[in-house]
């Protein structure tokens, strides 16, 4: 089934959020399965981020402008041969649900515990915010 992910553009300056699609399973009944199904997708992806070789690396005139706008050019790609674990990634996901460092939202509407029936439609939208602490003073 596809369902969007609705990601920030990293960089921009301008409050712009775009819409991932990802196919996921029909077999999602809660959150913790949501969360489980979208960490494997993308530990997939990062491992294969590093397998494509490129004879040689170049970047058009529109990619390096793209990239110079978020403050970042480069070719996206991981150097290291360490490949991640996706049993790790799955616990460290659901435990900083638990912990409340990331809530999501599922067309507007927050799913707040991670046995919370999710039931997908097609075209559905969901908000992943990773929530961070703010450096200061406690006085």
């Amino acid at each position: 089934m596809k369902i969007y992910i609705c990601v920030k553009a990293a960089g921009k300056r301008k409050a712009v959020i775009d819409k991932v699609p990802y196919e996921l399973s029909e077999n999602i009944t809660t959150l913790r399965d949501f969360l489980t199904e979208l960490v494997h997708i993308e530990v997939e992806r990062y491992n294969q981020k590093g397998t494509d070789v490129q004879i040689i690396p170049y970047l058009s005139k529109e990619e390096i402008e793209d990239k110079a706008a978020s403050g970042k050019v480069g070719f996206g790609r991981i150097y290291s041969d360490k490949q991640a674990d996706v049993k790790k990634a799955v616990e460290n996901a659901l435990q900083c649900f638990e912990d409340g460092l990331v809530r999501v939202f599922q067309n507007q509407t927050e799913v707040e515990t991670l046995d919370t029936p999710v039931t997908l439609k097609p075209e559905d939208c969901f908000t992943l915010v990773r929530l961070t602490f703010l450096a200061g003073r406690l006085w």
